[in-house]
């Protein structure tokens, strides 16, 4: 379905009854990164709702740089809740999805039931992250580069993104990016949110994260180090609990999406009373 929030037509799948469970995707993907997950969360009675973020899937994808700052994000996500009248959702974020849910649980604390991050977590955590995320994080001040970024992924049909990411679903993450647009929109969440004087001032300040917390890493995740997920602990004064998945990239919730489905429904079933019966 397609909705418009402040202003941006959002591209929206809202699946089933339920509590909701509320599915952020990250780059450059959008909310099709989550099939195998929409499956597993409906079989068992949730109400999944998948959004592709701002620039990125069928979404809008506003011109400016600054549209896409995490405020403008996380505002997004309410105006999509308020929309489809859940007061409260389960957060799921992958890759920016973690980020960005991670702010929106420290945020807004009343409209989250319980958060789970995978790869990505809390932004302070990143940031704190030291030398080894820093080098793991390199294409980030190429992504800064207007143009030479593009030229860089777009190559030889894509030849620079399919060897370095190694996405799981890489033809059709393609042919999105080959309209110029999307490619360019996609990119702007980094430019937005990361410049490069980030890595020289101290990240904003945020509430802590009440909300019961899961992070999720895969020991052969190519962009993120596994400190800069479990760090997140120090930043959640609700209950956390940490997974390490031994042998998968980036995606788990491809390269391994019945592990990963095991573990978000045994997570949200031990925090919802619903969940709770259903899996029993």
């Amino acid at each position: 379905m397609r909705l418009d929030i402040n202003g941006t037509t959002l591209e929206v799948e809202d699946c089933g009854d339920g509590e909701p469970v509320l599915l952020l995707h990250g780059w450059p993907d959008c909310h099709e990164v989550w099939r195998h997950q929409i499956t597993a969360l409906g079989a068992v009675g949730y109400r999944t709702i998948a959004p592709d973020l701002r620039g990125f899937g069928q979404s809008d994808k506003p011109g400016a740089v600054e549209s896409y700052g995490i405020i403008q994000l996380v505002g997004d996500l309410i105006g999509i809740l308020d929309v489809l009248e859940a007061p409260r959702a389960h957060v799921v974020g992958h890759d920016w999805g973690g980020a960005i849910g991670a702010v929106l649980a420290a945020l807004a604390p009343e409209r989250v039931n319980t958060l789970t991050c995978l790869s990505v977590g809390h932004p302070a955590a990143f940031a704190a992250a030291g030398w080894a995320q820093r080098e793991k994080s390199w294409y980030m001040l190429l992504f800064q580069f207007p143009g030479v970024a593009e030229h860089w992924l777009a190559a030889d049909d894509f030849a620079n993104l399919r060897d370095w990411s190694r996405h799981p679903d890489i033809d059709s993450v393609i042919a999105r990016l080959r309209d110029p647009a999307a490619l360019v929109a996609s990119l702007a969440v980094y430019r937005a949110i990361l410049p490069p004087e980030s890595l020289i001032r101290p990240p904003t300040e945020l509430p802590p994260i009440q909300a019961p917390t899961m992070g999720i890493w895969s020991t052969e995740d190519l962009a993120i180090t596994e400190q800069a997920l479990t760090g997140t602990a120090a930043f959640v004064h609700g209950p956390w609990r940490y997974e390490r998945i031994n042998g998968i990239g980036h995606w788990p919730q491809l390269d391994a999406p019945d592990h990963v489905n095991t573990l978000l429904l045994d997570f949200l079933a031990t925090h919802s009373q619903a969940g709770a019966r259903r899996i029993a």
